[in-house]
């Protein structure tokens, strides 16, 4: 909680571009201050009760996160482009696609699908009792981290609707493949700039090369092992190419984490950097194949287990790229910034609480996650900020370098307790200030009483 919203660092700053009236500019506040320092779970009541000398009910958060207004205008689309004004580096841009979930189960919870039913056992001591079948259904959201050449990390999404939602809203239904098309087709940036797609083997599809086709980016994901190879009937499947390999067809890639031309893309801490750090070894094998339905491709054969002499290569992952171009340490380096979108979804749950949601209407829930993303966004911008200090010592420009979202909450944490007591400070110096410092500690009640558990 914070006494006033003047105390959280150049959150109004960060919020100036939208240009939004007093009541939703203060809602929008009181959303990414809660995200930011809240303790525990990250409920609505809580969020309510964030500013504490202007608390509000839990129900006009709810009402608030349900409005149209925030479908129709998003926030994100603004403030994406102030970041991307904040990149002046010229280079390879990352953009990685996946998907997300969160288990609901609540029986009327809207826009739900299951995911597979599994039996729990009975409660201990109940005997002559079935096995029953817990029912486990789960909202969906289609994901987007664009990482740039400066290593800025901006986030985008668009929530998957069922069949059933999708009817009972009168809107057109849109598969994951297909959102997660859209989202490569939508990204802000210039023509011409140099985008590398990433994704798994889900969105290994049609729709997303395409996408990736009709703004000339690359695209990297691993390849599905069924996909056939092009040519007469009876086609061949790329599997069929592995047991051909040879153990000396393959050579060994060793990556450092903290090394290299990607290594801003990462934000490694500062025990994965030195000369004690283990590289990352791979052997691989490069090939360029004609895959039907794809066309010409580089197809990369990766393993981490040494190939033996005389032994069965055990290949566990065939990348595929449609840049011919690209080396093959390249490719494989580029991949493993794959796995930056899972830490992202890890800092959005774990640190930000965006799948503590309890809500059954879906326009809340996609409102709730969009504060989220909101306030990662706003923690990513503050991180530039402090970047772009000519003051910053060498040291510091190291700390903020390597954070990542749990770090920077603690920094501005630090920050807001700093700048709350300056606040009370200056207000008792004058009869005035401490009129008003009484008046302010009167509206800090909260509005809900709750007993004592």
């Amino acid at each position: 909680m914070v006494m006033v919203p003047q105390a959280v660092p150049e959150l109004k700053r960060f919020l100036q571009p939208l240009r939004l009236k007093d009541g939703a500019r203060t809602m929008l506040i009181r959303m990414v201050t809660a995200f930011m320092l809240h303790a525990g779970r990250m409920t609505a009541w809580q969020a309510a009760g964030t500013i504490q000398t202007d608390p509000c009910h839990r129900a006009q958060v709810c009402r608030s996160l349900g409005r149209k207004f925030w479908a129709k205008y998003d926030p994100l689309q603004v403030l994406r482009a102030g970041m991307l004004s904040l990149e002046k580096k010229s280079g390879r841009y990352v953009f990685i696609v996946d998907q997300t979930l969160h288990g609901q189960q609540g029986q009327l919870t809207e826009n739900t699908y299951s995911t597979g039913n599994r039996q729990r056992r009975p409660r201990k001591g109940v005997r002559y009792s079935s096995y029953k079948v817990a029912r486990k259904s789960c909202h969906c959201f289609v994901m987007g981290l664009l990482i740039t050449p400066s290593g800025f990390r901006i986030p985008f999404f668009k929530p998957f609707y069922t069949k059933d939602y999708c009817r009972k809203k009168n809107r057109p239904f849109r598969t994951q493949t297909e959102l997660g098309a859209d989202l490569v087709k939508e990204l802000p940036l210039p023509d011409g700039a140099e985008v590398v797609v990433l994704g798994d083997t889900a969105f290994d599809a049609e729709s997303v090369r395409e996408a990736c086709a009709g703004r000339h980016y690359d695209w990297i994901t691993p390849v599905n092992a069924e996909r056939v190879l092009a040519g007469r009937k009876p086609r061949p499947q790329v599997r069929s190419l592995v047991s051909g390999l040879r153990p000396d067809q393959f050579h060994t890639l060793r990556l450092f984490p903290s090394q290299g031309e990607l290594a801003v893309y990462r934000r490694v801490s500062r025990y994965r950097i030195g000369p004690k750090v283990k590289p990352r070894t791979y052997y691989v094998h490069q090939e360029r194949r004609d895959v039907h339905s794809v066309g010409e491709v580089q197809l990369v054969f990766s393993t981490r287990k040494s190939p033996k002499e005389k032994g069965k290569v055990e290949v566990e992952k065939i990348l595929m790229t449609n840049n011919l171009k690209l080396a093959t340490r390249t490719i494989v380096e580029l991949y493993t910034l794959r796995w930056q979108i899972e830490l992202f979804f890890k800092e959005l749950k774990s640190t930000l609480g965006m799948d503590q949601y309890r809500f059954r209407k879906f326009e809340r829930v996609q409102g709730w996650v969009q504060m989220a993303l909101l306030t990662f966004l706003y923690l990513e911008w503050y991180r530039a900020r402090q970047l772009a200090r000519r003051d910053l010592p060498k040291k510091e420009k190291r700390w903020w370098e390597r954070q990542r979202t749990h770090g920077l909450c603690q920094a501005i944490r630090q920050q807001t307790e700093r700048a709350e007591l300056q606040y009370l400070a200056q207000r008792i110096k004058t009869p005035g200030g401490i009129r008003r410092l009484q008046r302010e500690l009167e509206h800090a009640c909260p509005v809900e009483q709750r007993p004592a558990a």
